[in-house]
């Protein structure tokens, strides 16, 4: 191969090699600047390789990012033996050069980090999910900026154009997403538990998943990456999130770019952030102009200058602390720890369970309507047998309180009480033979007042 690729790009150095490509140190002599030049390697009878680095070339050429290496030139032509890509050369170190040194300070994880997830957000939003973070693919450049590189196994949510077999893991084992392990659709959530691992990684100094790429790969499938106490709260909260087995639950790039913005993770703020993020900013907005114009107002004149309404949310924060508290003391206990914590949750809850079905049960009624309605004139089977005019004696000679007892007795609103104490009170009712001949008792009554 020539030192030199279209007459314009001379090849220097070896700057690294990838799956399928190296990529050297060049100069553009027609415009007289550096840049790094990736060229494939030759891999005749490969057309997936070829259509793969076409791929990654088109894709960078729709992206323009801070934050993500920019693509000004390519060479992937029918008559090119060998396709390039020519880049901007980024001065400096890959974030894997630099933790062989050791981990990263807390302040230059989270400016790290934050740099990666707004250029991942930003390709998010335009449909591209990188697939491949990791810290070989993340430059760190001497004027403190973070980008990132090789979007060779990019994907662009949607397309069907596949250049792999479906159900092919594809991507760095140590820092795949489980879904990635199965070999499922993926979407940007991948990306951002790989961020979560990388930024593990540059807290502690090792990997989370370490060992052969085949154990590297499953063990993500068994377990969730531990994330150590001594990182601090903040960062407990916000890895964990960022690495849950749960695609659904891992929060957006930009979400991670926002906490990660202001530096590293607050203990109390990020937990809460992470729960209220969505919210919690225009309300605090929207607050400023009625507490700037109620400052102006005579009435409140007395209230000191410049104070502001307290902006904790104490009970919420206690609330956001709970799961992660939770969470950090199931991870740190071993394996039959789990098993009779367990098995103790589901006896505590068989329990709660057993009473409320127990205490939720309503006693029965006391069955006092049936009493009443068996007792009462109106219910004797004998009343029928009497004449219109035996009835017309009954209605015209009872007393108010036989009269209001036959109305209410089919009234199932009233309590135990009022059905009772006329029945208790009337002495025709403690009789039951009374009730059938009381007319005709009335009737002799007033023939002897005739004699």
């Amino acid at each position: 191969m020539s030192a030199t690729l279209r007459d314009r790009y001379v090849l220097e150095g070896l700057l690294g090699s990838g799956g399928m490509a190296d990529v050297h140190r060049a100069t553009d002599s027609t415009l007289e600047r550096s840049v790094a030049v990736k060229v494939l390697r030759d891999v005749a009878g490969e057309e997936s390789a070829r259509h793969r680095f076409v791929a990654e070339a088109r894709t960078l050429a729709r992206l323009s990012h801070r934050n993500l290496v920019t693509v000004l030139d390519a060479g992937i032509g029918e008559d090119d033996d060998r396709p390039f890509l020519v880049m901007e050369l980024v001065e400096g170190r890959s974030l894997d050069d630099a933790l062989r040194s050791g981990p990263l300070p807390a302040e230059d994880a989270a400016s790290v980090g934050a740099q990666l997830a707004a250029g991942l957000a930003y390709a998010h939003e335009r449909g591209v999910v990188h697939r491949d973070v990791k810290p070989g693919n993340v430059l760190l450049s001497h004027d403190g900026r973070v980008k990132l590189a090789d979007f060779g196994i990019a994907r662009l949510l949607g397309d069907t154009a596949r250049h792999t077999r479906t159900g092919t893991a594809i991507g760095t084992a140590a820092y795949l997403a489980p879904e990635q392990v199965r070999g499922e659709d993926v979407t940007g959530a991948a990306d951002t538990y790989s961020l979560g691992l990388v930024l593990l990684e540059s807290l502690t100094g090792t990997r989370a998943f370490p060992g052969s790429p085949t154990e590297a790969a499953l063990a993500r499938l068994q377990r969730d990456p531990d994330v150590p106490q001594t990182l601090g709260e903040g960062w407990v909260t916000l890895l964990t999130a960022m690495t849950a087995s749960d695609p659904a639950a891992r929060p957006e790039a930009a979400e991670v770019a926002r906490l990660l913005a202001d530096g590293a993770p607050d203990a109390g703020a990020t937990r809460t952030a992470l729960l209220t993020a969505p919210v919690a900013t225009a309300p605090l907005a929207a607050a400023a102009a009625p507490a700037a114009a109620a400052a102006a107002t005579p009435a409140r004149a007395s209230a000191p200058a410049g104070s502001r309404a307290p902006t904790v949310d104490r009970a919420g924060d206690a609330l956001a602390r709970t799961p992660g508290r939770v969470l950090a003391t199931w991870r740190g206990l071993e394996p039959h720890q789990r098993g009779v914590a367990g098995a103790v949750a589901g006896l505590v809850l068989l329990v709660v369970v057993a009473g409320l079905a127990a205490g939720g049960t309503a006693p029965e009624p006391t069955p006092t309507e049936p009493v009443q309605q068996s007792t009462t004139p109106a219910d004797d089977p004998t009343d029928s047998e009497g004449s219109p005019g035996d009835d017309q004696d009954d209605e015209t000679s009872e007393d108010p309180g036989d009269s209001d007892d036959s109305g209410d007795s089919g009234d199932s609103g009233d309590s135990g009480d009022d059905l009772l104490s006329p029945v208790v009170t009337d002495p025709s009712v403690l009789s039951p033979g009374k009730s059938k001949g009381k007319g005709k008792s009335k009737d002799k009554s007033k023939g002897r007042d005739k004699d």
